[in-house]
């Protein structure tokens, strides 16, 4: 099966249409005001309206309280909502709505293969696994997390699962070798194609969905 590519961290509409022209599967959008790639609900409406159909668009939260949840989805509408932080299985089933769930590997709760295992199951509703590494950054840090911890949880996966998506340190240099140790059903990258924080780099874009696109694993749908 082919690898899909998620790109996050968007803040600039000629960013968008670089990410969508390469072949990007689906734009995310952050909403964690510490970060310097926050979007306030408002603007985040506006560069949506410059994703086409078929190029999914992803709402990123760390903790968060439920009415400004619900404020990102009625001003946004996002196809899916991403928890980022400590957030519980009630607290991201509660909307009703299709959701990933990160991970932070190497976190105090997600140390061992073990703990990652128990952990993930938990959210045996989301849509996707996401797997992180461990930083105060919530994401889009670049720093790469032990591949070891990841290992027991891939020898485990069962078909019921949700499919894993990879994050974390993601460059256009090491996304086969990830990809073929991890075997994920997407990868995620901000940091990788960024000149700074939020601000991304046309030529970056290309060159990893290039890479991607020529890669031995990327194999057509039909």
């Amino acid at each position: 099966m082919r690898t899909r590519v998620k790109m996050c961290g968007f803040t600039r509409i000629e960013d968008i249409d670089a990410a969508v022209q390469a072949g990007a599967d689906a734009l995310g959008f952050v909403f964690y005001p510490k970060s310097q790639r926050y979007l306030r609900p408002e603007q985040a409406r506006l560069l949506a309206q410059h994703v086409p159909a078929f190029v999914q668009t992803v709402a990123l939260f760390v903790n968060p309280t439920p009415a400004f949840v619900q404020t990102v989805i009625q001003q946004m509408q996002p196809d899916l909502l991403q928890f980022h932080g400590e957030e519980s299985v009630a607290f991201c089933e509660s909307f009703a709505y299709p959701y990933i769930r990160a991970f932070r590997v190497g976190a105090p709760d997600l140390d061992t293969p073990t703990k990652i295992v128990q952990h993930c199951r938990r959210y045996a509703s989301a849509k996707g696994w996401l797997f992180d590494s461990y930083t105060s950054a919530y994401g889009g840090s670049g720093v790469r997390f032990d591949d070891d911890l990841l290992e027991a949880l891939h020898a485990q996966h069962r078909p019921q699962d949700p499919p894993l998506i990879l994050a974390g340190g993601i460059r256009h240099h090491n996304v086969l070798a990830q990809i073929q140790r991890h075997h994920p059903f997407a990868v995620d990258v901000s940091s990788a194609i960024e000149d700074a924080p939020g601000i991304k780099n046309a030529e970056k874009i290309q060159q990893f969905m290039r890479i991607m696109n020529q890669s031995p694993f990327q194999q057509s749908d039909e």
